[in-house]
């Protein structure tokens, strides 16, 4: 379990996803005891074209878009091609949250792709020791 005692930004997880085209949820990190985290990206990179639609969000179990809400996906069309999922700064910056020990942080495939394409997410942030 990685994690950076420094308080910089690592990256927290590298999960496979086995299919962009199944609605499911993914499990991508656990906070660990001792510690409470915030994320400030995640990347999604995939293995082949997800076709014409793909909407994905990432949050706490049992809200999964507290983090980031629901980002489409389908301009994700070939091989290793990768997006970058955080919250969006505006004129008002952005609300994030800090996840306490023990919250399970997971990556939910709410519309599903046209094919049956694999992916990896990469969710970085920070942990601060409590």
């Amino acid at each position: 379990m990685p994690y950076n005692d420094t308080k910089g930004i690592a990256l927290l997880s590298t999960t496979a996803i086995t299919d962009l085209g199944t609605a499911s949820e993914t499990t991508l990190y656990t906070v660990p005891t001792g510690y409470k985290c915030i994320l400030t990206e995640a990347w999604l990179e995939t293995a082949g074209n997800v076709a014409d639609a793909l909407d994905v969000t990432i949050g706490q179990n049992g809200a999964e878009t507290d983090f980031v809400g629901t980002t489409a996906g389908d301009n994700l069309d070939a091989d290793e091609d990768v997006i970058i999922l955080k919250p969006v700064p505006s004129a008002s910056p952005a609300t994030n949250k800090i996840y306490a020990a023990g919250t399970v942080i997971k990556f939910d495939v709410a519309v599903a792709s046209a094919n049956t394409v694999a992916g990896v997410v990469y969710l970085f942030g920070f942990l601060i020791a409590v």
